[in-house]
């Protein structure tokens, strides 16, 4: 890394530093949403062309229709929301980060077959990632009304925890074999999928923002295992800003449900 790259990285994180302390009151958090937005506007400028890999222009070219098209559609969605709306947009923005993740951790997962810890790294972001991503779709479906607000398993929280323990010990599996096997990583891609689904779907339309704050949190851990990954400094330390952030803010809101965040994960609403 080049220390032009290295210098940009480290303004960028210090914006999104400031930007996160300014959405701490309701006079500063428009400045503060700029700041952030302008220095992840610098990162992603920097890593395009200031870096130490040799790409074929049509990469450039691929990457640059992307970003044209992500943010005419994002500036249109939100120019548009009525601001009674928003839950809905972070949500669904939010279910868009995890499954970049997820997808992240599927191209990376056959490079890094060998390194134990880099593939613990790869299957952790590809399982919150896609429970992130559904998860985030069901409240996004429950806030609109496109979906009921409460949707009552039978047991569902014997099935929801037997079913997340059954992932671990898969996604334990898949490391400790070391097997470079895509049908298996797909089965616990859809795994992840389906437990995003088991885990919001009992729980009421009005507890959707506790929801909303605890998969926010999650997208920012999955970041953070990105940035790991790829040795990313402004992802790893956006991702644990987002994490921790969004971590606090849900345990602020169970508290004033009295209740703990452990029975919001592993206990119903």
């Amino acid at each position: 890394m080049s220390i032009i790259l290295s210098i940009i990285y480290l303004i960028a994180t210090v914006t999104f530093v400031v930007g996160l302390k300014k959405l701490g009151h309701p006079d500063t958090a428009k400045n503060g949403n700029l700041i952030s937005a302008t220095g992840m506007g610098l990162a992603i400028v920097g890593t395009i062309f200031i870096h130490d890999l040799e790409i074929p222009t049509i990469i450039y070219v691929l990457i640059g229709i992307a970003i044209l098209i992500g943010s005419i559609i994002g500036c249109l969605i939100a120019i548009k929301v009525e601001m009674t709306k928003m839950p809905e947009l972070v949500s669904l923005f939010n279910g868009f980060g995890g499954a970049s993740a997820a997808l992240i951790g599927i191209v990376e997962f056959s490079k890094n077959i060998d390194d134990s810890l880099q593939s613990t790294t790869i299957i952790s972001g590809i399982v919150i990632g896609a429970i992130t991503f559904s998860g985030s779709l069901i409240a996004w479906g429950k806030l609109n009304g496109s979906l009921k607000s409460v949707v009552k398993i039978p047991q569902y929280n014997i099935v929801n925890n037997l079913f997340f323990i059954g992932i671990v010990i898969f996604a334990g599996y898949i490391i400790a074999t070391g097997i470079n096997n895509q049908v298996l990583l797909y089965a616990l891609l859809i795994g992840g999928l389906i437990y995003g689904i088991l885990f919001v779907l009992p729980i009421g339309g009005a507890d959707m923002p506790v929801v909303i704050s605890l998969l926010n949190s999650l997208t920012g851990i999955a970041a953070a295992i990105t940035g790991v990954l790829y040795n990313n400094m402004v992802m790893l330390v956006g991702g644990i800003l987002v994490g921790s952030a969004g971590i606090i803010l849900t345990v602020a809101m169970c508290k004033a449900m009295n209740r703990t965040l452990g029975s919001v994960i592993f206990g119903s609403f």
